[in-house]
């Protein structure tokens, strides 16, 4: 059987995915990592896999079974919660293979359903859920501290305000508290604009530096009204890869952005039987 594969990302953030309905794939870590690799496989921060979510042993209770399932593995081949950028292209692929009925349909993740838009011009809407704040902490990059607050969207994330952003030295995994975090934690680091515009980089868990991070742009969002004494609003987010928005209310928010795809094709056999 053919090992079908599409590559894509969202504001740069990029992805492998593969198409596996029944769950027929030996998706081993080394595979994810081998597959991420820039240097001896595709290259991504991550691969998707596109099941249903009824062929997924270790999908979430509470999930339709018929409903497909965003399997997203870390370029280290760790499994994660969830992933705003990789919600987008993975809605915008089921909806470019005509695998769902009309432009609004939910996404199973192991944060939970994520409802999704897919718009005409390409862009996405993902309902991202509540936003929750668990309180402060810091990082330390390159023997300086930056205090930060906790921001939970079905993953992990520490929002520092700063206009350090420009020169941050982000290529080696920053410092923070692993009693706080013990699972890891994406670093977002944001700047403020203006009201309702800011700059963002991210360090993300099991990845490193990349050029966006979708759940940390709302992350980036709620720390940026966080230090206006605001709990909601509209924030326009610029990462190194492009610009999303993002909708904060009393009850969850949303994240529109683009979707893009650049590739396709079918990975070689021996050399995926290869990666154990």
């Amino acid at each position: 059987m053919a090992i079908e594969f599409r590559k894509g990302h969202g504001t740069e953030n990029d992805f492998v995915l593969l198409p596996d309905p029944d769950g027929d794939l030996d998706l081993t870590g080394a595979r994810v990592r081998a597959l991420c690799d820039r240097g001896r496989g595709l290259g991504a921060d991550g691969v998707l896999r596109v099941i249903r979510t009824k062929a997924l042993p270790d999908a979430p209770e509470g999930i339709d079974g018929d409903v497909w399932f965003m399997d997203y593995r870390n370029a280290d081949g760790s499994l994660a919660e969830m992933c705003g950028n990789g919600v987008r292209v993975f809605a915008r692929h089921l909806s470019d293979q005509g695998l769902v009925d009309g432009p609004v349909f939910p996404v199973g993740t192991r944060a939970g359903l994520r409802p999704a838009t897919v718009h005409p011009d390409g862009q996405v809407t993902v309902d991202m859920g509540p936003v929750r704040r668990t309180g402060r902490s810091e990082t330390t990059v390159t023997g300086r501290t930056y205090p930060g607050l906790g921001i939970d969207v079905g993953n992990p994330h520490l929002a520092c305000v700063t206009d350090d952003v420009p020169t941050l030295d982000l290529t080696t995994q920053p410092d923070f508290d692993r009693a706080v975090f013990p699972n890891g934690v994406n670093l977002e680091f944001v700047q403020p604009l203006g009201a309702d515009e800011v700059r963002m980089r991210v360090h993300e868990r099991g990845v490193g530096e990349t050029r966006s991070c979708g759940t940390g742009t709302v992350a980036a969002a709620a720390a940026a009204l966080a230090a206006q004494d605001r709990t909601t609003g509209t924030v326009t987010v610029h990462v190194p890869g492009g610009t999303v928005t993002v909708e904060i209310t009393g009850t969850g928010s949303t994240l529109t952005g683009p979707a893009a795809f650049v590739a396709h094709g079918e990975l070689d056999q021996a050399w995926w039987d290869a990666q154990v």
